[in-house]
């Protein structure tokens, strides 16, 4: 399948996400075409680079996950918690249709980076975020988790079904 016969083609998505939940979602959305650009910290990357087994042939000792969840990405290295660095990250925002983080609540926003600022630069920005986190179970478990599946099926093309 073509690049533009993929659902997703012409869509841009930025992660400020890390391990599972958020890498996990961009993996898929560049699988069906998206733009991914993966924002890591400078200091060794997304700790995913390192979880698990380590391919051994690789001479960094990167880990086999790594591979699987950022296949179809681009990567920028960027210390979010340096204010030139977050201009940064809000220039990738305005360019963006989607921003999926995966932080603890209120990170994004102490890093300058919270969706309303983000948004305030590009009104049709779609943030598809705020995966399960710990003190949240009962927001996730009771909508959170259906709301994803749903937002998945919409980027899916499975709108029409409503959420699972």
């Amino acid at each position: 399948m073509s690049e533009m016969q993929k659902p997703l083609a012409g869509l841009k998505v930025v992660e400020l996400g890390t391990l599972i939940a958020g890498p996990f979602c961009t993996r898929i959305m560049a699988e069906f075409g998206a733009e991914v650009i993966k924002i890591e910290s400078p200091d060794g990357g997304d700790p995913l680079r390192q979880w698990r087994k380590l391919y051994p042939d690789a001479e960094s000792g990167t880990s086999l996950w790594w591979y699987v969840q950022a296949r179809n990405k681009k990567s920028i290295a960027l210390n979010l918690k340096d204010a030139r660095a977050q201009a940064i990250a809000r220039t990738l925002a305005l360019e963006a249709d989607v921003v999926i983080e995966n932080y603890r609540t209120g990170t994004m926003d102490a890093w300058g980076l919270g969706f309303e600022r983000l948004r305030a630069g590009n009104a049709g920005l779609i943030q598809g975020a705020q995966m399960l986190r710990l003190g949240e179970v009962d927001i996730a478990i009771t909508g959170g988790v259906s709301e994803s599946i749903h937002t998945f099926g919409i980027f899916a093309g499975f709108a029409s079904q409503g959420a699972l």
